[in-house]
């Protein structure tokens, strides 16, 4: 599926502290699809986003968080992130740290700009166009917030997975509404973010697919143990995993199987 490209572009790869930690199989997935599109990719050795400190209120640790991001990722023609959370904290959201330090906001301008979420990237910068795939099954995919409203990731996921082979998209009803995680919402209002997951819940279950995918892990997490605790026979997967054919290895939220059992 490479995209036709001069000199291959140099991808500095924004893992996230989720995906590091859970679910390193969405990093190796990013890799292959960067590869795949054309990309030299590295992965430096990197922190958190500051999204968490950001959230809370704590703008000094924030600060702190994102001087290293801003020197780590300096050297490279883009960043690419498989978290449109992630992503939109650096875009839209690094520039209100350092407003009124010209030389600062100049650095992270740049920066801002060089930064993507990953199947915008692949999609709208290296303009590639279908998934050299099969798929023989029904997905339903969910549009996070932040992907969706902050960085207007909608239609490029689905422009790749409609080219898969044998899959077939159910849209859910209220597929651009919230599933509840939030990041820190979902600790500090629990009762909220039930009731708002196991609506989000009750919709995937009700287009019959028997799997749920998205753009960002901490969405994917919350909605798969509701889906689990509520009996729902749906397994989630980050879109990177399954446009990479990385498909075979247990969902998120599944046990690995031992001896087949």
């Amino acid at each position: 599926m490479a995209a036709e490209t001069g000199s291959r572009p140099r991808v500095g790869l924004f893992v996230t502290c989720l995906v590091d930690l859970i679910r390193p199989k969405i990093g190796f997935a990013s890799v292959k699809l960067l590869e795949d599109a054309g990309c030299d990719v590295e992965v430096p050795s990197q922190t958190c986003c500051g999204q968490p400190a950001f959230n809370s209120g704590d703008r000094r640790t924030t600060r702190a968080i994102a001087e290293k991001v801003i020197k780590t990722f300096e050297a490279y023609d883009y960043v690419v992130a498989p978290s449109g959370s992630c992503a939109g904290m650096i875009k839209l959201h690094y520039p209100e740290l350092f407003a009124g330090e010209p030389e600062w906001l100049r650095r992270v301008d740049a920066l801002c700009a060089r930064t993507h979420e990953l199947v915008s990237f692949l999609v709208d910068v290296m303009k590639v166009e279908r998934v050299d795939l099969l798929y023989d099954g029904t997905v339903t995919y969910h549009d996070a917030c932040s992907g969706l409203r902050e960085l207007g990731i909608k239609a490029q996921p689905r422009k790749l997975l409609n080219s898969i082979a044998g899959l077939h998209i159910a849209e859910m009803k209220d597929a651009d509404v919230c599933c509840g995680f939030g990041g820190t919402f979902c600790v500090k209002y629990p009762e909220v973010s039930n009731a708002i997951v196991e609506k989000k819940a009750q919709n995937i279950a009700a287009t019959g697919a028997l799997t749920l995918l998205a753009g960002d892990l901490g969405c994917l997490m919350n909605m798969a143990g509701k889906l689990q605790r509520l009996g729902k026979p749906v397994v989630a997967r980050h879109v990177a995993e399954l446009l990479a054919g990385m498909t075979n290895e247990p969902a998120i939220g599944e046990k690995p199987k031992v001896n087949g059992q």
